[in-house]
Parts: structure tokens; C-alpha cells; sequence
């Protein structure tokens, strides 16, 4: 992962002062870096035995589309309000200011499913316990949640806990 660390680039003050953003555009621009990410995501979605994946809205699912089909399991979307058609279960989480909210489809899981969140970046982790809520509300089971890059210092996975976080590249 040196090759697709190197290929993330930092943005400064977007998108605001004083955020150093990593702009994970030039990976999804090489085709053999995409490419080794999904594989790397495919590797440990095995290891952890998922049988269905959630890409959370919207850069989720560039990776976890991919991951779901050559895992060949069901993609599940976690999205904005109002971006679903059939009945939704809702989750309202907290952002630095005020809240948001994640909807899935009510029959998107099966109960017990061994289900991997994937997501491209882990920061404070508001929005992935938001989507592993969804999940653990549909009665499925979290094995797992990936993602590309993690930014250690935000303590996402400390806040994830007890549910497995595996991360691409570090920072």
C-alpha cells in the first residue's frame, strides 16, 4: 500500500482553514492502484467472512461496489435521507456541528448476516457507527468495517469499538 500512500495527496484548508484533506482522487485515476485497493479490501473482507457488504454514501461506494461483486454478495447502500425508495430504518448521528442522518432499506439484511461497512476514510468514525447502528438494527452482524485511509489521531476506531476496523494506509 507504500505505492497508493504515495499517490493520496494533502489539500490544504479544504474545505475549510486549517484541514489538511486527503484527496484520495489520484488513486481512483490509476487504474492499477484502484485496482490494488479492491483487492486488498476483497483480502480482508474474506479473512473477516462477510457475506455482504455496506457502502456508505457516497465515496463508499466507489470501493464497496467493487468489493461486493468480486466477493460475489450483496451491496447494501447506506445513504442521506430521502435517497431511497422503499421503507427506510433511520439513524441520526452527531457531526462537529449539529446532526445528519443514514437510512437503509428495511429488507436490505438478513438477520444474522455477517456484514463488512466499508467506507474511503476514517476520521472521528460519527458516520461509520452511524451506518454499523443500521446495520446491528437490522439484526446482522458486524464483522468488520474497511476503509482506505484512517486518520489516527481523530480516534475513529477507539469509537468503533468492539467491531474490527481495517485501514489501507494511516495517517
Amino acid at each position: 500500500m507504500d505505492d497508493v500512500k504515495a499517490l493520496i495527496r494533502d489539500v490544504p484548508d479544504f474545505p475549510k482553514p486549517g484541514i489538511i484533506f486527503k484527496d484520495i482522487s489520484p488513486v481512483l485515476e490509476d487504474p492499477a492502484a484502484f485496482n490494488a485497493v479492491i483487492e486488498a479490501l476483497v483480502e480482508q473482507a474474506r479473512a473477516l467472512g462477510a457475506a455482504s457488504v455496506v457502502g456508505v454514501e457516497s465515496r463508499g461506494f466507489i470501493f464497496g461496489a467493487p468489493l461486493a461483486a468480486r466477493l460475489g454478495v450483496p451491496f447494501v447502500l447506506a445513504r442521506k435521507p430521502g435517497k431511497l425508495p422503499a421503507q427506510t430504518r433511520s439513524v441520526e448521528y452527531a457531526l462537529e456541528y449539529g446532526t445528519d442522518r443514514l437510512e437503509m432499506h428495511l429488507d436490505a439484511l438478513t438477520p444474522g448476516t455477517p456484514v463488512v461497512v466499508v467506507d474511503d476514510l476514517l476520521a472521528t468514525g460519527g458516520t461509520a457507527e452511524a451506518a454499523c447502528r443500521l446495520v446491528e438494527a437490522a439484526d446482522a452482524r458486524i464483522v468488520g468495517v474497511l476503509v482506505l485511509v484512517e486518520l489516527t489521531f481523530l480516534g475513529g476506531a477507539a469509537r468503533l469499538e468492539p467491531r474490527p476496523v481495517r485501514s489501507l494506509v494511516k495517517y
